[in-house]
């Protein structure tokens, strides 16, 4: 039996070089499993925000939807049907309503209230709700004005719906806190 010295020096000549390559493969492949392996969750993670995403603007929009479309106003004093306000979503995706029917009065009546352009304006076509924006967490219409054409005023406005019927929260304080309702119907 032939013994044999065992030495080893640290230097990279004595390495064999099978071994070296087959530890560069070792390493690219660990490499590469690691980025497919991230790319994926990567991808499956934006599908997942994606799919998320669109579920929630699918929801909000069907909430939104039982806000636009035309409302009789009721006055709050006598209770008769006073006009048709059609509630829409702007090309700039915000929601404004307008007088699109006068149920009592005389045809043609004016806003001879109202201040700047909207002065002398026909009541039937003026845009009485402005720059609204869908608070999905309040399931309303919020952040925009309302005008009042009987006093020529606009007002902070919140419009949600309860029980089949629009209720508009016209008040001078953002918060909503000093201010009125007034309840429409389909």
């Amino acid at each position: 039996m032939v013994a044999r010295s065992c030495e080893f020096e640290s230097h990279p000549a004595h390495l064999n070089k099978k071994m070296t390559y087959k530890f560069a493969y070792v390493i690219f492949f660990l490499y590469l499993c690691t980025v497919f392996y991230f790319k994926s969750k990567i991808k499956y993670m934006k599908k997942s925000i994606l799919a998320l995403f669109m579920l929630v603007s699918v929801a909000a929009s069907a909430q939104v939807e039982n806000i636009l479309g035309d409302w009789k106003t009721i006055d709050d004093k006598t209770g008769e049907r006073r006009s048709v306000v059609a509630i829409y979503q702007g090309s700039d995706g915000l929601y404004y309503g307008k007088i699109a029917k006068m149920l009592v009065g005389e045809p043609g009546l004016k806003c001879t209230t109202c201040k700047d352009e909207d002065y002398n304006a026909p009541l039937e076509g003026l845009v009485i709700i402005r720059g609204m924006k869908f608070d999905a967490k309040a399931n309303a219409l919020t952040g925009g004005k309302v005008l009042d054409p009987e006093s020529g005023k606009f007002y902070y406005g919140k419009i949600y719906t309860k029980d089949g019927k629009l209720v508009l929260r016209g008040s001078l304080d953002k918060a909503g806190l000093l201010g009125r309702n007034q309840t429409w119907e389909r």
